[in-house]
């Protein structure tokens, strides 16, 4: 009965589009004291929320998110959509974007599927069965469950890395009363003595293998970050503006990558993945919420995102950018200003 339930369960979730599923027990997960580290040498920056008590216990404990919780379903989505032109990518007077975020936000693609598939659990279980959903909005260390699921191994950058899939994709977990099989654990590769990607950040993010310092990813710089960005690391982010996909360009696992069958993750055109920077610090608020509507760009603001655009404007250091940074320097955030200022001053450096 359980074993039949499990196997319809995930072919119903390959049914709703996902590319992975597995299901694992709903214990704590097995890295929790280097959790613990982390917050402790406080790498997440400002991400106050997950030191919060609260979030703490949900990570230790299920429960405390769903009383009688006894299985993990562990989802997975690949997004990766196209390969950027090189030309397009070195091209320092355009923004580069994380292509996770190319297209539609994953949040709103994923979560009414999640949703679908619990309510189906709770057809094919019995109404007593209760279920919780996330697509990374949950206390939980996701990647660690997922890996107790089998869906693949914690790489030295910190990323989820399928063996024969590599880390381009989007996580989501079911949490449910119902008891589901669990995953027999399979033998994974792992990274081995392959480095590349702690010696590819441009930021030097990771102080050691599979520990990552968030306050010098470029990612966390551009989006979780809410203030101004160290002066100190503005030039070594390029021309990234939101997010950077630097540490899984250069996994070797990477190369197995299937290309996403989600339409809804494709750029619409070359300007959706690498907008030019010109084009950005010239838009408003009006500008900004067409342009990205659906967007998971949104959460940054339109100052979070002219900030990152001014830092780019910096590095590519040409006179074409003066007349729009000189613009944004009456501008009504203080953080674009300054980083405005930031930028002119690059400019006139590299005219000297």
């Amino acid at each position: 009965m359980i074993e039949d339930l499990t196997r319809r369960l995930k072919e119903e979730a390959c049914r709703l589009g996902f590319s992975m599923v597995g299901v694992t027990a709903a214990r704590p997960g097995q890295r929790l004291a280097a959790y613990r580290r982390w917050l402790a040498n406080e790498y997440h920056g400002q991400m106050a929320y997950l030191a919060r008590p609260d979030r703490i216990a949900r990570r230790e404990d299920l429960n405390v998110i769903l009383p009688g919780v006894r299985s993990l379903v562990c989802v997975g989505l690949d997004y990766q959509a196209l390969q950027l032109p090189a030309g397009i990518a070195g091209d320092p007077s355009r923004g580069r974007i994380s292509n996770y975020a190319w297209g539609a936000d994953y949040h709103d693609v994923m979560t009414p599927r999640l949703e679908e598939l619990a309510a189906w659990l709770g057809r094919a279980a019995g109404e007593a069965a209760r279920c919780k959903v996330y697509v990374d909005t949950g206390a939980i260390l996701e990647r660690d469950h997922a890996e107790a699921a089998g869906l693949g191994f914690t790489g030295k950058n910190t990323m989820l890395i399928g063996p024969r899939r590599g880390s381009w994709f989007f996580l989501g977990e079911l949490l449910t009363t119902a008891a589901l099989v669990p995953d027999a654990p399979r033998p994974m590769p792992g990274c081995g003595s392959c480095r590349r990607c702690l010696a590819a950040c441009p930021t030097n993010a990771f102080p050691e293998p599979y520990v990552l310092d968030a306050r010098r990813c470029i990612s966390y710089l551009t989006i979780e970050l809410k203030g101004a960005i160290p002066v100190e690391l503005r030039p070594l982010m390029g021309n990234w503006v939101y997010g950077c996909d630097v540490c899984q360009a250069v996994c070797p696992f990477n190369r197995f990558a299937p290309e996403s069958v989600e339409p809804a993750f494709r750029p619409a055109n070359w300007d959706a993945a690498a907008p030019p920077l010109l084009e950005l610090l010239a838009l408003d608020e009006a500008g900004f919420q067409r342009r990205f509507a659906g967007s998971p760009i949104l959460r940054i603001k339109r100052r979070g995102l002219l900030r990152n655009a001014c830092v780019a404007a910096g590095n590519w250091a040409s006179p074409a950018a003066v007349p729009a940074l000189t613009r944004l320097l009456a501008d009504p955030e203080p953080i674009v200003r300054e980083h405005a200022a930031w930028a002119l001053e690059r400019v006139m450096r590299a005219e000297q």
